[in-house]
């Protein structure tokens, strides 16, 4: 009925809006090519496609949405009332053609055109929505802002060139045109959702079996020839434990002299644990240099350092589910290495039998750190997150505790035995340092001897110096190290000294943990978010004493530990790798 300058705008509009193919005399379905709409949610774009439906057997009410669903997306959606009416009803008279005349099939086909011309004209004026999802925007960049919560097309039921029955049909096209576009976003906001939830922690795996466990290593095969004399090789190391508290404390300018010898390379770097590091322990061999690091994954590396290619020297073993949070070598037996993990178990690695065995496992508990109250590690002092402590006895059979201890703390995160008066030991918790005495312990509510209260953000760690506990060391979210004077336990001790120190490791690294040369009781450990990457070595009084940098240290090692009587540093990073200092004679 219109010329053909008519069709011609027609064609044009219809590229500068969407890309519809031409209707098939042969077929009874349109075949829509639409581009896809782009759409912001929390911050993400998310790519969302209109699906094509037939008109032929198309009955008025067959897609009107339940009113539930109405509801649910009219928070979603805001159409914009600016549009003017003139553009809108230009829009939608192009419908009437000699071709919607002729056919129904035709009309049909041309209806669900223009629709969606209207739906995509509608939507370079929609806006973000109130909710977490932004809603679908033709053009996004060009959106403003609408004020609107209605779900239905402004201006529809004004086209004075339709009938009543070719409006109704329009109109009901166009609300399924957003209807399943909003679907179409709420598949995208779910997708996210999953996204989400994969990003945040895995659940806790189930605990282990009860009893000793077989010490069968995850990357080897354990009737190899090879692991057998790895085996043999940590059950007849000597004691040697003792010899560091009859040695005199070095000067310092000495002592600094054997730091400056300490070097890496990348023969004594090597990824060990999967996942972050949480604990390390450096065996007390004087012949050997043997590395033990407790993981997140629950995971106990062993790496001996002798062994070429470096490979060949360490074994991995599963003897916890969840993260092993506390490493020692036993005082009495080094051929023994028990571990504390979150999961609620301690256990004792004996390589003499190749077994992990029991200690101590508490139902329903969280442990978080534990050390030995007596010097032949018969008995041990456990910490738990939840604030209550454990007595354990060795010596008794079974695997539970002796006497269970509720401490004013809330939390716990390290405990410490004085390395001389052991009645005394130090707990950190959340915000408070607490010294007790083993000796009055009170299972109902236990009060401390001496608390601590300078540190205004979470504490890490507090530990006794490890010759005289003459001193404390604390570290804490506030970025400060602070050294305590606890020569004389009594109502109150007094601090020293604050060490300005960046602790603030973020979520993905191990949280620093401050810790005393065993070898140099006056001068402290700790890691460094500096660059170039190091490990730093601070006096009592505040002073830097060394830094180890090297080209091989290329992370942030949160987890450090010296040997008790050698020149040998190893720091663990939150990848699972081990990186270690050490003197050249000591190879």
């Amino acid at each position: 009925m219109f010329g053909p300058r008519a069709e011609a705008e027609e064609k044009a509009g219809s590229r500068q809006r969407l890309q519809v193919n031409e209707y098939k005399e042969n077929q009874n379905i349109a075949y829509v090519s639409l581009r896809p709409v782009q759409t912001t949610v929390l911050g993400k774009t998310a790519k969302v496609y209109l699906v094509p439906f037939s008109l032929s057997n198309y009955k008025p009410d067959q897609f009107t949405r339940p009113k539930s669903l109405l509801d649910k997306n009219s928070n979603n959606e805001v159409a914009c009332k600016k549009c003017k009416k003139a553009e809108i009803e230009k829009t939608c008279r192009k419908i009437l053609t000699p071709k919607m005349e002729a056919t129904s099939s035709k009309a049909e086909s041309t209806l669900q055109k223009s629709s969606l011309d209207v739906y995509a004209e509608s939507n370079k004026w929609q806006c973000k929505s109130t909710s977490d999802a932004v809603i679908l925007s033709a053009d996004a960049e060009s959106s403003q802002d609408g004020d609107s919560d209605e779900d239905t097309t402004p201006g529809l039921d004004d086209f004075s060139g339709l009938s009543p029955y070719e409006r109704k049909r329009l109109k009901n096209i166009s609300e399924n045109a957003n209807f399943f576009a909003s679907l179409q976003l709420s598949e995208s906001a779910a997708r996210l959702r999953e996204m989400i939830k994969k990003r945040q922690p895995s659940e806790s795996k189930p605990l282990l079996p009860p009893g000793p466990l077989e010490m069968t290593p995850e990357n080897r095969d354990i009737n190899s020839e090879i692991f057998k004399g790895f085996l043999q090789t940590w059950a007849e190391v000597s004691k040697t434990g003792s010899k560091n508290k009859e040695k005199a404390l070095s000067s310092i300018k000495s002592y600094k002299a054997n730091l400056n010898g300490m070097v890496i390379s990348e023969d004594t770097v090597c990824k060990v644990t999967k996942g972050s590091i949480s604990s390390m322990a450096l065996h007390p061999s004087e012949i050997k240099t043997l590395v033990a690091a407790g993981a997140k994954s629950g995971q106990v590396g062993l790496w001996d350092l002798t062994h070429q290619p470096k490979e060949d020297g360490i074994y991995v073993f599963q003897p916890h589910s969840q993260p092993v949070s506390c490493l020692y070598f036993s005082p009495a037996n080094p051929a023994h290495i028990l571990s504390l993990s979150y999961d609620g178990t301690v256990r004792c690695g004996d390589f003499s039998r190749a077994i992990f065995d029991e200690v101590y496992r508490g139902e329903g508990s969280s442990f978080s750190s534990f050390d030995f109250l007596a010097e032949d590690a018969s008995t041990l002092i456990v910490g738990h997150w939840d604030g209550s402590m454990s007595l354990v006895d060795r010596r008794t059979p079974g695997t539970s505790y002796e006497k269970l201890i509720n401490s004013s703390l809330s939390k716990i995160r390290t405990v410490h035995v004085h390395p001389v008066h052991r009645q005394y030991f130090i707990t950190a918790g959340l915000r408070d340092i607490h010294i007790y005495d083993a000796r009055r312990l009170n299972p109902s509510r236990s009060q401390p001897l001496i608390s601590l209260t300078e540190h205004t953000k979470s504490i890490a760690s507090a530990y006794f110096s490890p010759l005289t506990g003459n001193r404390v060391v604390t570290t804490c979210a506030d970025c400060k190290l602070r050294i305590f004077d606890s020569s004389c336990i009594s109502s109150k001790i007094p601090l020293l000294t604050t060490i300005r120190h960046n602790t603030i490791t973020g979520r993905w690294l191990t949280r620093f943990q401050a810790v005393w040369d065993p070898k140099q009781e006056d001068c402290v450990i700790v890691g460094s978010m500096a660059h170039p990457r190091r490990v730093e070595i601070f006096h009592e009084t505040g002073k830097s004493v060394h830094s180890f940098l090297g080209e091989s240290l290329a992370s942030v090692c949160s987890i450090n530990a010296m040997h008790p009587t050698r020149y040998i540093l190893a720091g663990g990073n939150s990848s699972g790798r081990i990186h270690v200092f050490m003197n050249v004679s000591c190879r």
